[in-house]
């Protein structure tokens, strides 16, 4: 995980991935792309989130959808948590099968 950034898997099985991500004030979530589809909640604070081309700043309440092999990342302007969820799950999130 990037400085700043720690993550609480929420629950998973082999379809459906949640995950809980706190992030300190000026945490950088680097642009990256992965073949799982992702739906991100925005729980408390505020984020400037990139996904392909677009750019948008996001607080709590707001909702991000990010296609498969779509490059995306998220930089947090006030401290705050996403609720990130991935299909099918991320085998590199899970203890004992790569993930930390």
């Amino acid at each position: 995980m990037a400085p700043g950034i720690r993550r609480q898997l929420l629950g998973y099985g082999d379809a459906l991935m949640g995950a809980r991500v706190w992030f300190s004030e000026g945490a950088v979530g680097e642009m990256h792309a992965h073949p799982h589809t992702q739906m991100s909640y925005v729980e408390s604070g505020t984020f400037k989130v990139t996904v392909g081309d677009e750019e948008q700043v996001l607080s709590a309440g707001d909702s991000f959808f990010v296609p498969s092999q779509s490059p995306h990342g998220a930089v947090c302007l006030e401290a705050g948590v996403l609720i990130d969820v991935f299909s099918p799950a991320r085998e590199d999130f899970i203890p004992n099968r790569g993930g930390v």
